[in-house]
């Protein structure tokens, strides 16, 4: 064979390398992001603090007064004390989630708290209670002694045991009897919003082909969700069909910010909402720990995400039906509303852009056509010659 029969010689492709202040910059970027990442979910953990938490005190004026006094002495701040008459109004207002706890005054002290809203405030209000009973008995103990030193009881005799009962109000299931479900579950919940957000941005073109896949996407995982943690697992209780329309309803308002963002900014659209959900929403949420635990105001900002909304709806109708949960609702559907304008915004956006393509290049097509007849430029080519661009 001929030396001019033979193939040419490939030439190997080589990838060009990339440079060394980029390779590192990305280096360093990535390092950044580790950063902040971890300081977003460090941060509302180490800064926390018990501020303000409500608390309802049953008794006189006078009493509440008193008490109110003394526990702002102890730990300046840490309440805000709710006066009311009777027990039955202090059960009323926990049931309700207006306050996180009460103390009863009278001849039987007690302490009542809602293990509900999670063991840190049992816990404070637990050690209240033990202080609250110390103080009753010194103070019986001092009021024993001055009636027999003023003849008024025989010597010897011995000051009443005065104790305070804690009573949990609002428990928690035995199924979750420390509440770990309940919050272990709330991160999931958000995580998955976000993954079929970003698959259906991906994956599916077409605006109502993608409210579709939002939908039923929300409807399918939140019920399956609910599922799981009510009739399997017992983490939520209250009425199913509700649970699973709070559920439905966050994946639906997460799956859709992003898929909305997405349609209007293209993929930077995806990392800018998980970074609103996860970064900013998700440390925010408060689902581990009540909202006044939180330096203010973060915690009740983070009631106005997708994920402290949700987190807070659903503990409310497995526990505290009696509260006011619109505020939550609306936080949902709000965020469900915004995705889905993004998502419409985007679409006709995109539409408008093709259509003036389109006029684009049949202006062209109609001067070409015109340069090769030997007609003028600029004039249209007849109707025959005219392409029409699908709208």
């Amino acid at each position: 064979m001929s030396a001019a029969a033979l193939p040419p010689a490939s030439t190997p492709s080589h990838t060009p390398r990339t440079p060394w202040p980029r390779a590192i910059g990305l280096a360093l970027a990535a390092s950044a992001v580790v950063v902040v990442v971890l300081l977003a979910f460090l941060w509302p953990t180490i800064t926390s603090s018990v501020k303000d938490v409500p608390l309802a005190i049953a008794g006189s004026s006078q009493q509440v007064a008193q008490v109110a006094k003394t526990l702002d002495a102890e730990g300046s701040g840490t309440f805000a004390v709710t006066g009311v008459a009777s027990r039955d109004k202090a059960v009323e207002l926990i049931r309700a989630r207006d306050v996180y706890g009460a103390i009863v005054l009278g001849d039987r002290p007690e302490v009542l708290t809602a293990s509900a809203n999670g063991a840190a405030v049992s816990q404070i209000l637990g050690q209240i209670a033990g202080r609250l009973q110390a103080q009753a008995n010194t103070h019986a103990a001092a009021a024993v002694q001055q009636a027999v030193a003023g003849g008024e009881l025989p010597a010897g005799t011995a000051p009443p045991a005065i104790e305070v009962t804690v009573t949990d109000v609002v428990p928690l299931a035995s199924t979750d009897a420390r509440g770990l479900g309940l919050t272990a579950a709330s991160f999931p919940l958000v995580l998955g919003g976000m993954v079929g957000g970003i698959l259906i941005s991906l994956l599916v073109a077409g605006v109502w082909r993608r409210l579709m896949s939002v939908t039923v996407y929300g409807l399918a995982g939140g019920f399956a969700v609910v599922g799981i943690m009510q009739g399997w697992f017992g983490v939520l209780q209250g009425d199913f069909w509700i649970n699973g329309l709070a559920v439905s309803l966050a994946m639906f308002a997460t799956a859709a910010f992003i898929v909305g963002m997405s349609a209007v900014l293209g993929r930077v659209g995806i990392a800018v909402g998980a970074i609103v959900t996860i970064l900013i929403g998700n440390p925010l949420s408060s689902a581990a720990q009540p909202l006044q635990f939180t330096v203010a105001p973060w915690g009740a900002i983070g009631q106005w995400f997708v994920p402290g909304a949700s987190g807070t709806l659903v503990r409310d109708l497995s526990y505290f039906p009696d509260a006011n949960a619109t505020f939550a609702w609306l936080v949902l559907a709000g965020w469900a509303m915004v995705g889905v304008i993004a998502m419409f915004a985007g679409h006709f956006r995109d539409q408008v852009l093709v259509r003036a393509a389109g006029h684009e290049a049949e202006r062209a097509g109609d001067r070409g056509a015109a340069e090769g007849a030997g007609e003028p430029a600029g004039e249209p080519a007849g109707e025959s010659g005219r392409v029409t661009q699908p709208v």
